[in-house]
């Protein structure tokens, strides 16, 4: 038998269609209902579900009175507030295409991607980066207006138009724009039983910012689609509070990336009886972690495997637990496989790259911009994750490494081309290349190895990378060495660099 996942097509998306309406569905039927509180051990902020759409609605108005056209691409540039979701669902419910980027990204960064993009305009946050640009530029005391606007009409159109971009590192070293259509939030309705267990009743409290994609889809467009209530703690909240956060408010359903469930252990946890189970997304989760969340609360973590292409594609859920060891199986409706170099599933048991036919309706339009790099993805009908696993009979499966030298930084991915092309010419040093390294069993951090006439004060050197860098991609730890580990013909031998680590 080979390794190959494929029980029938999910159903196919609707049209015409618009993702915000999606969304937004489930809510119009119950407009009392709390659609997200944002809450800390002294209250909380709560939002109906027909204040939610209102604000969504009136946004689009706002956006489409500002002179933003169906098609037209819009830069967020947003903090950690309720004004990221509703500027995202807002843009799309009009038609125009938001690209949600981390406040965390420097002004460098950002004038990459206003030169990549062209957007027609950007919505800036207060305190957060952006260049200097002849773009319409609008701040809160505009959009946060736009809320009490009268509704916009749902731009409804083709499931297979471009809804929204998001950024992910690319191998090459340059981050790809990842364009993905309106059907995408269709697709996630695959994940509903195959991962969350999701149900209208439950109230599901994700960790992250309202800025990282991992909680744009799992904290807040997913609940909202099912009709469900969405919990963020408020900005600033300390990892000791979040179990607190759980008790006080009901929390049915936890979501964090493993960093988050390894800080939450170090402090006693409460009794959480309304409590049913954990989500993990963003790295491979320790069987550590794992193990010692069940022990303190009685509930088990459910783990589910994605990228910015597709989302997640594979996991364990209630009532589908994974086998000890791996990531879980391939969620209904999926056509997943492990294949060898020439595009073909290869047997089950036998090592593999994971990855996703070009079918899948979760599956990404492309890289904007970049049709060349699209089609490199593409080994025949199969998108290829650059993941590699092992595939058992019932279709488990191990998760085996990185095909090439991808990094992971809490949650995101980051190429090693991108962090050494933006330190490239740091004063007093040669060459530099980076690779992330396993301080503990289940922690990693970037690294930078360094060559130079002497060793550099690794603070000015960190001080230098947070001019350059967001502050995932920073290094954490700055190495100087004599020479970078190479091959006969000069050829950076990055694993190498693990083997001359200090630490």
């Amino acid at each position: 038998m080979l390794s190959l996942f494929d029980q029938g097509a999910f159903a196919p998306c609707p049209a015409p269609f618009n993702l915000a309406a999606h969304v937004l569905q489930a809510g119009s039927a119950t407009p009392d209902k709390i659609a997200l509180a944002i809450v800390k051990p002294t209250g909380a902020e709560r939002w109906s579900y027909a204040r939610l759409i209102a604000a969504v609605r009136g946004t689009a108005t706002g956006l489409l009175q500002s002179g933003l056209k169906p098609g037209d691409i819009l830069l967020m540039r947003l903090g950690n507030t309720v004004d990221f979701p509703i500027a995202y669902l807002g843009a799309i419910a009009a038609g125009i295409v938001p690209v949600p980027t981390s406040s965390q990204l420097t002004e460098p960064e950002v004038a990459k991607i206003i030169a990549h993009l062209s957007p027609k305009a950007i919505l800036l946050g207060a305190g957060v980066a952006c260049p200097e640009t002849e773009l319409a530029t609008y701040g809160p005391e505009t959009f946060e207006a736009w809320h009490s606007l009268p509704p916009a009409d749902f731009d409804m159109g083709d499931p297979e138009r471009l809804a929204y971009i998001v950024y992910t590192s690319g191998t090459s070293g340059t981050p790809r724009a990842v364009g993905h259509a309106h059907r995408a939030i269709w697709a996630r309705q695959m994940m509903m039983q195959g991962w969350y267990g999701l149900q209208p009743s439950d109230r599901l409290l994700h960790a992250g910012a309202f800025n990282w994609t991992f909680t744009l889809g799992t904290g807040l467009m997913d609940p909202w689609t099912k009709g469900a209530a969405a919990l963020i703690p408020a900005a600033g909240t300390d990892p000791a509070q979040l179990a607190l956060l759980m008790k006080r408010n009901d929390v049915t359903i936890f979501a964090g990336a493993p960093g988050v469930y390894r800080q939450i252990l170090k402090y006693p946890l409460p009794v959480l009886p309304k409590l049913r189970h954990g989500l993990a997304a963003g790295e491979k989760l320790p069987d550590t972690v794992r193990d010692g969340w069940r022990e303190a609360t009685g509930t088990e973590i459910f783990e589910a495997y994605g990228m910015s292409e597709c989302s997640t594609f594979i996991s364990s859920a209630p009532g589908r637990p994974n086998a000890a060891g791996t990531l879980g199986a391939p969620q209904p409706g999926r056509h997943i496989a492990l294949i060898d170099d020439t595009g073909a599933p290869v047997p089950l048991g036998s090592e593999g790259v994971i990855a996703v036919h070009r079918n899948d309706p979760g599956l990404m339009l492309g890289y904007i911009g970049a049709p060349e790099a699209t089609a490199e993805k593409f080994a025949g009908d199969w998108f290829l994750s650059g993941d590699r696993g092992v595939m058992d009979g019932d279709f488990q499966i191990t998760y085996l490494g990185r095909s090439d030298d991808m990094m992971n930084a809490g949650g995101y991915r980051v190429s090693p081309l991108e962090v050494e092309s933006a330190l490239a010419g740091l004063p007093g040093v040669t060459e530099i290349a980076v690779t992330d390294i396993a301080v503990k069993s289940d922690v990693r951090v970037i690294a930078a190895f360094y060559t130079g006439p002497v060793a550099l004060d690794e603070e000015a050197l960190k001080a230098e990378a947070a001019t350059r860098l967001a502050r995932y991609k920073q290094p954490r730890a700055y190495v100087h060495v004599d020479s970078l580990p190479r091959n006969p013909n000069g050829k950076l031998l990055r694993q190498r660099l693990k083997d001359i680590a200090p630490f």
